[in-house]
């Protein structure tokens, strides 16, 4: 997969070079590349800014520097495995998607990693300030596919921690990123895995820690009961943390609602 990252500040990206993200990078499994959105400016300034039309605090960042970015990057359409210099065949050409990261965005998902997992080429523009200029999402869609996604309901700096938020979500799900492919197929939020329940608590060696034991069951070998206690704990987590996950389950087994009716009877005192 092919990753171009458009920032004022590239250099915050260097998380992207350590842990499983570094080694897909290392053997060339991720191809991310960092661009500085200055670069495509012409003022002696480097400006990337401007006054908000129709007034109000802040800055909004200018359409022309987007829109040369993304000329110069989108506008490379050799196959993603060409050499350089490489005259691409017939066919050959590949649209990115464009993610923006946003507050005013779609929520990011476990399925939406899932899916974009599935891309070869993504490019994420990192918005500062008040935002980008709305023009730049829309010519861009004349173009590509765009998503505008948010990780969450608050506000931050800029979009580069979102981008890496999304990068990591995502580059874990390819091929021969993690040492054990099943081990994402159980994540919480993983398309199919217990209807999105959260995942319980994990435990392993020693046996015991400071007086505190690993649960027996674990111990007991038994897969069949280790699933279904796997099952109860992230009941109970889900419906302490993220209960209209729960709300929005469909059909419970006997067991799933003897689970869910002990929380709301120790909730309530009965």
């Amino acid at each position: 997969m092919r990753i171009d990252i458009v920032s004022i500040f590239p250099e915050y990206f260097s998380p992207l070079d350590v842990s499983l993200i570094g080694k897909a990078r290392a053997r060339g499994i991720l191809d991310i590349r960092l661009h500085q959105l200055r670069d495509w400016t012409h003022d002696v300034h480097r400006t990337v800014d401007d006054t908000p039309y129709g007034g109000g605090p802040g800055m909004v960042m200018k359409p022309e520097p987007w829109g040369e970015a993304l000329d110069a990057i989108a506008g490379d359409v050799r196959r993603l495995d060409a050499e350089p210099g490489e005259v691409p065949g017939p066919g050959a050409e590949t649209v990115p998607t464009l993610i923006v990261p946003t507050p005013s965005g779609r929520p990011f998902t476990q399925a939406d990693a899932v899916r974009l997992a599935r891309e070869p080429w993504l490019v994420f523009a990192c918005g500062r300030y008040e935002g980008i200029d709305g023009r730049v999402v829309e010519h861009a869609r004349t173009r590509m596919p765009v998503e505008e996604l948010s990780i969450g309901d608050y506000v931050l700096a800029g979009g580069e921690a979102a981008v890496l938020v999304m990068i990591e979500a995502i580059g874990r799900l390819l091929p021969g990123v993690l040492g054990n492919a099943v081990s994402a197929v159980d994540d919480s939020f993983a398309p199919g895995a217990m209807e999105s329940l959260l995942e319980g608590p994990v435990y392993t060696k020693p046996p015991e820690w400071r007086g505190l034991r690993v649960p027996d069951v674990l111990l007991s070998g038994n897969h069949g009961v280790i699933a279904r206690w796997r099952r109860d704990q992230a009941l109970r987590r889900t419906a302490a943390n993220r209960p209209e996950l729960v709300a929005g389950m469909g059909a419970l087994d006997e067991r799933d609602r003897r689970v869910l009716d002990a929380l709301d009877s120790a909730e309530t005192g009965d």
